[in-house]
């Protein structure tokens, strides 16, 4: 009999393999059936649904293995990373979804809780006021306009499946849904810096470097301030994320992970 492995569980949602399957619970109806609809109108390799019952959503096993995971090594080759830069570029330039997903929230509403997180952050002495205070000046150049995409929403790299240089399957679509194409990068190559041009080269897109600010075009992405902006996104992940994780038995604090990512910014 195969053994039942949990992937990740808390509160909202829970996630269990068997064998070659996975069962996604959650109690929000909203939230998986906008999960379903990314996956039929995506124009990447998505998982195959199997079934579905309310609250469980039943999905095959994707063929290779995830790029890596934050906190991790930075592993794979140059191509690989690039070969998901291509995946993350025909997702951005499919059609629109109907509805808005975790990378489309309006400014205001961003601005506003950014804020508020930033506030909780130092007054319940989670972080320091000067880490707080420095990644929310860099957040500040990800709080513009910006042209709508279809995106992931949570474009971890360890929702990216690959065989060689052949990606395999994005999973996880539960944020997607029409937002910025520089948050999907950003997400994508949060704690891997150094691979950020590899991507952005798959992407089709000039490259970007640590001192300069780098160039893209199409998908909605401006040709100037690129690396700017998703070091905003960078900073901005970050300082959102920090007390959820705390909350829900995840580490922020892990080398490499979001507390890390925030203190390369000083």
């Amino acid at each position: 009999m195969d053994e039942v492995e949990v992937v990740v569980a808390h509160s909202e949602r829970a996630t269990l393999r068997v064998g070659d399957v996975f069962l996604k619970v959650d109690s929000d109806q909203a939230r998986i059936d906008a999960e379903v609809e990314a996956m039929s109108l995506a124009p990447v390799p998505t998982p195959e649904i199997l079934w579905r019952r309310p609250p469980v959503l039943a999905i095959a096993a994707v063929p290779g293995a995830p790029l890596g995971r934050l906190g991790g090594a930075s592993t794979g080759s140059s191509s690989a990373w690039a070969a998901a830069g291509a995946a993350i570029r025909r997702l951005h330039d499919a059609p629109l979804p109907p509805r808005p997903g975790g990378a489309g929230r309006s400014v205001v509403a961003l601005t506003a809780e950014l804020d508020d997180e930033c506030e909780r952050l130092v007054a319940d002495g989670l972080l320091p006021a000067d880490l707080v205070h420095r990644n929310r000046q860099v957040a500040q150049a990800a709080l513009r306009p910006w042209t709508q995409v279809f995106t992931h929403g949570d474009l971890q790299i360890a929702h990216v499946f690959l065989e060689g240089d052949e990606v395999t399957g994005i999973i996880d679509w539960s944020e997607a849904g029409q937002g910025d194409a520089l948050y999907d990068l950003a997400t994508f190559t949060l704690g891997h810096e150094e691979r950020l041009n590899d991507v952005l080269s798959g992407y089709g897109c000039g490259t970007a470097t640590a001192t300069g600010t780098g160039t893209a075009t199409g998908a909605g992405i401006a040709p100037d301030s690129t690396l700017d902006v998703i070091r905003g996104w960078w900073s901005l992940r970050s300082l959102m994320a920090v007390r959820w994780l705390s909350e829900h038995g995840f580490d922020p604090f892990a080398p490499g992970c979001e507390v890390g990512v925030l203190r390369s910014r000083m």
